[in-house]
């Protein structure tokens, strides 16, 4: 009896857990960027396509487009949204990013670049996960203020 109410203790504890994990993954998953709901400052790099996936107990975050004149990029990033700075692989314009979870359906992000800040923005995911919003803010490469509104679809 004491075996039994063990393992039922244990399955019921692991399906919470799954529940509470699932409620908390609306970012996860392949972004593509919808061009035509997106409204990009000129010049801008264009994250054509953005992955979210678990990296262990941190989140991987890795982006492929192009930047202003054409020429590709990619970076990645690996943390947990939790506000912390973590480094950027392959992006000249940032070598630190953080994430921090506002709710379930948005998140706050700052890029750093030689400890200044140099965008900061939200991202919010749709009530029904199919699409989100990246509304960013900053200074470019240049130094010019910009900002940018980038739309995607979950594939």
């Amino acid at each position: 009896m004491k075996r039994r109410t063990i393992v039922l203790t244990l399955a019921a504890l692991f399906a919470a857990t799954v529940v509470c994990f699932a409620a908390d993954d609306v970012n996860m998953g392949t972004w593509k960027l919808n061009e035509g709901k997106s409204k990009l400052a000129a010049g801008a790099t264009k994250n054509n396509t953005v992955v979210y996936e678990a990296a262990g107990d941190s989140v991987k975050v890795t982006v492929d487009g192009v930047d202003g004149t054409g020429k590709p990029v990619h970076n990645e990033w690996t943390g947990m949204f939790d506000g912390k700075d973590y480094p950027v692989t392959g992006d000249s314009n940032s070598d630190m990013r953080s994430y921090r979870r506002i709710n379930a359906h948005t998140l706050a992000m700052t890029v750093k670049k030689g400890g200044k800040t140099t965008m900061s923005g939200r991202i919010t995911v749709s009530p029904d996960g199919k699409s989100r919003t990246v509304a960013i803010s900053g200074t470019d490469a240049m130094g010019m203020k910009m900002s940018s509104t980038a739309v995607y679809d979950k594939q």
